[in-house]
């Protein structure tokens, strides 16, 4: 089959979704088929961009290219799933949660537009409309799907996929510090856990990796001076993948306090390197594999909490290594497989 794999990038900005665009091009392909990405550029202010984006997604004509038909889409993200074809499915990271789980919170900017709601509604009226017409409506988590649900009425499938290199990940050691690799964003809440290093009382560290917003990562430059954190809390900046899965490898514990995340590539990281994870109760997708006490902890969004947790862990490295043991019998057990969601997609 010749397959276009439809989603939208932001310039200048990688994470999760362009991961997952890429692994899912790289299975089908080890299938036989011939894959292709194809992005429309995103950017989602002013208004009249953002609408901008919704025509050029419905405009995409993908019914063939040089001469060729193609076969199948395969559309992931908004504006993308927008697009006319015969044959179009959806496998949804999430819409666009500005226009629906985030309108009530400081993260959309739709909501601080004159005419936001109206803007809202367009989105909503829209991707009723053009999900509807997908010959299938898959997730990547039970939080999207519940999304869908919830504000638009549509029932979707969870298709759950195991994060990239996953059969490299394992764990060496139970060391001395917390890692959390991630983009860095008010969103991705690292000023939680640089909060949380003021109130150690044990030998515990913290090491933030990840490149992102300017902003944000002077923002806890200027905290981890004020609070002379220098030898607590390490910002490692962008690192390969290699030196990540060493990073795993050796942490005591990984910490993921992201807000409503839609599936979190670290969770499922830190569970196959045999770490526990550190969630807040608001992070969404990750509570699908989180159990309290059991693989990890789940708790409040409280800098001081989340240090007793770290204290916790650096004293009781015989309870880390077990919480992360339990972590990838969880993932073992839910059967994560390329197969079965390759399979589902194309049916």
């Amino acid at each position: 089959m010749r397959i276009a794999i439809a989603t939208v990038q932001v310039p200048f900005t990688t994470g999760g979704a362009e991961i997952l665009t890429g692994m899912l091009k790289d299975e089908l392909i080890k299938r036989g088929h011939k894959a292709e990405i194809v992005s429309i550029p995103f950017k989602w202010y002013p208004w009249q961009s953002l609408v901008q984006c919704m025509n050029m997604g419905r405009q995409i004509d993908l019914t063939e290219a040089s001469g060729e038909k193609i076969d199948k889409v395969i559309a992931m993200k908004f504006p993308a799933y927008y697009l006319k074809h015969d044959n179009k499915v959806l496998w949804l990271m999430h819409q666009h949660r500005q226009a629906y789980d985030m309108w009530d919170t400081d993260y959309s900017d739709i909501r601080k537009w004159e005419n936001g709601e109206e803007i809202r509604d367009f989105i909503r009226d829209c991707d009723r409309k053009y999900i509807g017409e997908c010959k299938g409506r898959f997730t990547i988590s039970g939080n999207t799907t519940g999304r869908l649900k919830h504000f638009l009425g549509i029932d979707s499938e969870v298709l759950y996929h195991p994060p990239k290199d996953h059969e490299k990940l394992h764990a060496d050691e139970y060391g001395d510090f917390i890692f959390y690799p991630s983009r860095i964003t008010q969103i991705k809440r690292q000023r939680l856990l640089v909060e949380a290093a003021r109130y150690t009382k044990t030998g515990v560290k913290v090491v933030i990796a990840g490149g992102g917003s300017e902003e944000e990562i002077s923002y806890l430059k200027e905290k981890i001076a004020e609070y002379k954190l220098e030898d607590k809390v390490k910002l490692a900046g962008f690192i390969s993948d290699e030196e990540k899965i060493d990073m795993y490898a050796k942490c005591l514990g990984v910490y993921f306090g992201a807000y409503d995340e839609d599936y979190g590539y670290i969770t499922l990281e830190a569970f196959f390197s045999e770490k526990p994870v550190i969630v807040h109760k608001d992070v969404g997708g990750p509570l699908e594999f989180v159990r309290d006490g059991e693989n990890g902890f789940v708790i409040d969004a409280d800098p001081k909490v989340i240090a007793e947790k770290m204290d916790r862990l650096f004293e009781q490295k015989e309870e880390a290594k077990k919480l992360g043991t339990c972590g990838k019998q969880t993932l073992l057990n839910m059967n994560m497989d390329w197969d079965y969601v390759i399979k589902r997609l194309l049916e």
